[in-house]
């Protein structure tokens, strides 16, 4: 096959056509912003205290039913969650006029579980998943459970999305999956009970990420020079941060789970006439030997563009493969592997964006601020692909990565400023990389493969979103376990970035022979 970016070379790279198509993906990628942290709020636990309701109790008895947590020593003054005194000891005592903390001890009373339910603190939420189904004391286990199985669903999804995009073509599957996410975050509003809201998020997830891996192939293989590398680093990424941002401008107003649900899925809808201005990638036509079908989305883009299309285009070609054909040969299966580990740096990027609590009390602030913060790391990483070999450049952000996050540990306790920038500038680099290997990896595979290649590595990168909130709890044994854990995942991978094969100013393959001869 004749090198298409040079066969199409006629449309130029910058005309309506490509403008329609750059705008429209960039657009779709933006629910996958909003779709991957909305949990951040759904599954967010509000103060609760045990319910007390019902019986007549004198004031002071009213306020002093619910049990002081007097051994905490960070919070001293606060209530227990999970106990109150017995509601019958409470009553006789106040119906005979004693007075709590003069005439009875509190710490003698019996304390008893909140058989009535609880009462939780509309302060920040109207509601969440957790005041909805009662996932705390005994049932909290239940609230890190439903991320988990969130990312479960966006792991499983992005295996098959890639293998399914290969095989049917890359815009039925961006638009099945942007369907997905629609119907069921909206189906998500009528459940039931926990176990329903489970089964719905997790068919949810299926979807979340799947459409921002083809729509990225998609957009790679259709725009062509320096529009691509715009395209495929600064334009998917910014659609996903500015979807990250409005996720907590929606949730500051919309602080009910369901209507924030109900107004995440709405969205999705307006996407429906971009199935009639998007085109499916003429590259993957060829690959499957429907040259009419390309040339006729060739032709078509002429016109956009107000150009004189040849009257041939395209040679007769076609090539089948499947997932197992990134394993066979040698320096293909040494190709992927290495990627499935160098993306083991996504553990970092949700790790961290998990962790920017502390950026603010205020729930909405932390997670803008943790957006706006990508915002610069995508500017860079479209730089370092302009101007950087791709393997230097994914080297120097892991390294830089790795460096503030082994320096926290040595910033003193009364510097918390310090160690919060310190974090910040490792999620900046992990965050350039992340860009960075997305884009990589897109340029590594042939035509046939590229889908299916790029949907394993976000695989990989999805048991990252999957182990974070794991590794994030590790603190509590040591506060700045993670952060060691991380940085040196950062170095290792690193180190495993020199031996993958380099593809700066070089052309897409097209078939498997144009990518072991370039890997060779």
């Amino acid at each position: 096959m004749k090198d298409y970016a040079e066969t199409i070379g006629f449309l130029g790279q910058w005309g309506r056509f490509q403008q329609i198509v750059f705008f429209s993906l960039v657009a779709t990628i933006m629910p996958n912003g909003f779709g991957a942290f909305t949990l951040v709020f759904l599954t967010d636990t509000p103060s609760h205290h045990c319910l007390v309701s019902g019986i007549n109790l004198t004031e002071d008895w009213r306020k002093s039913v619910i049990p002081i947590r007097v051994s905490d020593c960070e919070s001293p003054n606060s209530v227990k969650q999970c106990s109150r005194y017995r509601l019958d000891v409470v009553r006789n005592l106040s119906a005979q006029g004693y007075i709590p903390g003069m005439d009875v001890n509190l710490t003698d009373l019996e304390e008893e579980g909140c058989v009535d339910g609880w009462s939780y603190s509309k302060d920040i939420y109207e509601s969440t998943i957790v005041s909805e189904f009662d996932l705390v004391c005994s049932n909290q286990w239940k609230q890190p459970l439903t991320s988990t199985v969130f990312f479960v669903g966006v792991l499983l999804g992005s295996f098959f999305s890639g293998q399914l995009s290969d095989r049917y073509g890359r815009k039925p599957v961006l638009f099945a999956a942007l369907a997905l996410q629609t119907v069921f975050t909206f189906a998500q509003v009528f459940s039931g009970s926990w176990i329903m809201f489970l089964i719905i998020l997790f068919i949810n997830g299926l979807g979340q990420m799947s459409n921002f891996v083809a729509a990225l192939v998609l957009g790679s293989e259709v725009l062509t020079g320096k529009v691509r590398v715009l395209y495929s680093s600064l334009g998917t990424c910014l659609g996903f941060a500015i979807g990250y941002m409005i996720l907590p401008l929606l949730a500051y107003f919309l602080r009910d789970w369901k209507s924030l649900s109900l107004a995440l899925s709405l969205p999705c809808v307006a996407y429906i006439p971009f199935w009639w201005l998007m085109p499916e990638s003429p590259r993957w036509l060829l690959s499957q030997g429907r040259v009419e079908e390309a040339e006729a989305i060739i032709r078509t883009a002429a016109k956009w563009n107000k150009v004189q299309a040849p009257r041939i285009i395209f040679e007769d070609c076609g090539e089948h493969y499947n997932v197992f054909d990134l394993l066979r040969q040698s320096s293909i299966r040494a190709t992927t592997l290495i990627l499935c580990f160098v993306f083991t740096m996504i553990v970092g990027y949700y790790s961290l964006s998990f962790n920017t609590a502390q950026l603010h009390e205020n729930p909405y602030i932390s997670c803008f601020i943790s957006a706006v913060v990508e915002i610069p790391a995508y500017i860079s990483s479209w730089l370092a692909l302009l101007y950087l070999p791709r393997r230097l450049s994914v080297i120097l952000t892991l390294v830089f990565g790795a460096v503030p996050l082994y320096l926290i540990q040595l910033v003193p306790d009364d510097l918390s400023n310090l160690s919060l920038v310190l974090e910040m500038l490792g999620k900046y680099s992990i965050t350039t990389g992340s860009s960075l290997m997305f884009a990589y990896t897109a340029e590594l595979y042939p035509t046939v493969l590229r889908n299916t290649a790029t949907g394993i590595s976000n695989t990989v990168s999805r048991i990252g979103s999957c182990i974070a909130p794991l590794l994030l709890s590790l603190g509590m044994y040591y506060k700045y376990l993670p952060h060691i854990i991380l940085g040196t995942l950062a170095v290792v991978a690193a180190f495993a970035a020199l031996f993958l094969p380099e593809s700066f100013k070089k052309p897409l393959p097209e078939t498997i022979e144009q990518m072991h001869r370039r890997e060779r």
